[in-house]
């Protein structure tokens, strides 16, 4: 063993414990490995769950419109530009609807995208590491709240203190003025566009910024750290490194946040009024929306135009989503076609 270690040859043969031990141990077992077959059975059920749900699209459209063919017979597109809703009288027109669905929501966008952006930067770039993890949490737990639960918030707390601290100043200010003072005409009650806008804004801000926040995460910690070591400022990493990096994701979370917002019923239906009439368009004007139009009137709604002109309204709602996700299908295949144009 002294002329072993002295030459320096370590590699002596196993000991006869180790031999044993070898010996008694079990061979690995193998794992069988699925066949084609398996392959074909999992191919053939992901491509059926993809067909059934288109399936129940084409479905639900198909009900839709059959349900509301006498409000299509009798009032064509027209019923698209009417304000007249009576249902003694059987005039419908869905103009006031679609005008509060839209406003509300795109009043919703406004607020809820740079707060979920500036939370998402926060909570990713800028937050210490023992207030991220409570932060996140605390966000998300916004979106549990149950829509009813705002509602009735907006309607006893949010809506007096917009009427005392927001509308009754800002008519005090812009009295006399002829445009401005239009847009926040009405009385001072604290329902409307606006009020409905602000508690869908504060209902989508969960979902957007835990979707930006996520996004914000993959991106590739040496991008960013590339871009400070040049000296770029964490504004500068995130407007050009990490948003263009996580564009689709940033997109797509808004869309989910504009979903809900157009989608929501009870929440809208406590504060924006349930008016079905277009008197002005000031942000603080009682209005109605499709969703509230629908939870207010369908119970109620005798089989006629009445029910035929609801069923209107949901195909209404059903086409505009329709259109802003094609719409931002579209704008997410231009941003990838045009990505590199300026290198």
């Amino acid at each position: 063993m002294s002329s072993t270690l002295a030459n320096g040859d370590f590699s002596s043969k196993p000991s006869a414990t180790q031999s044993v031990r070898a010996m008694i141990q079990p061979p690995p077992v193998k794992r069988p490995r699925s066949g084609p077959m398996a392959d074909r059975i999992f191919g053939w059920a992901a491509k059926g769950a993809a067909l059934f749900t288109l399936g129940m699209l084409l479905a639900i459209l198909a009900s839709l419109t059959i349900s509301a063919w006498p409000a299509i017979d009798r009032y064509g597109l027209g019923f698209l530009t009417s304000t007249t809703w009576d249902p003694v009288k059987e005039e419908f027109g869905g103009l006031v609807m679609i005008y509060g669905t839209l406003a509300t929501s795109f009043i919703a966008l406004l607020i809820a995208v740079p707060v979920s952006f500036g939370i998402a930067l926060f909570l990713t770039e800028l937050s210490p590491a023992w207030l991220k993890r409570p932060l996140g949490t605390a966000i998300e737990l916004l979106a549990a709240v149950p829509s009813i639960v705002y509602g009735m918030w907006g309607l006893l707390v949010f809506g007096p203190v917009l009427a005392t601290y927001v509308q009754q100043p800002l008519q005090t200010a812009f009295a006399g003025i002829p445009y401005l003072g239009a847009f926040v005409s009405g009385p001072p009650v604290g329902i409307g566009i606006l009020s409905a806008g602000i508690i869908l804004a504060i209902m989508i801000i969960p979902f957007i910024a835990a979707v930006m926040r996520d996004v914000f995460e993959v991106t590739p910690p040496l991008l960013k750290e590339s871009a400070y070591g040049l000296g770029a400022t964490t504004w500068e990493v995130v407007t050009k490194v990490v948003l263009p990096y996580t564009k689709a994701g940033v997109i797509g979370g808004i869309m989910l946040g504009l979903g809900r917002a157009i989608g929501e019923t009870m929440a809208v239906t406590f504060v924006i009024g349930n008016f079905n009439q277009l008197d002005s368009l000031s942000l603080f004007q009682a209005a109605n929306s499709i969703t509230s139009a629908l939870a207010n009137e369908f119970a109620e709604a005798g089989e006629g135009l009445h029910q035929a002109s609801l069923m209107y309204l949901g195909l209404v709602l059903f086409f505009i989503t329709f259109v802003i996700l094609s719409l931002s299908k579209l704008l997410l295949a231009e941003l990838r076609k045009n990505e590199g144009a300026k290198t």
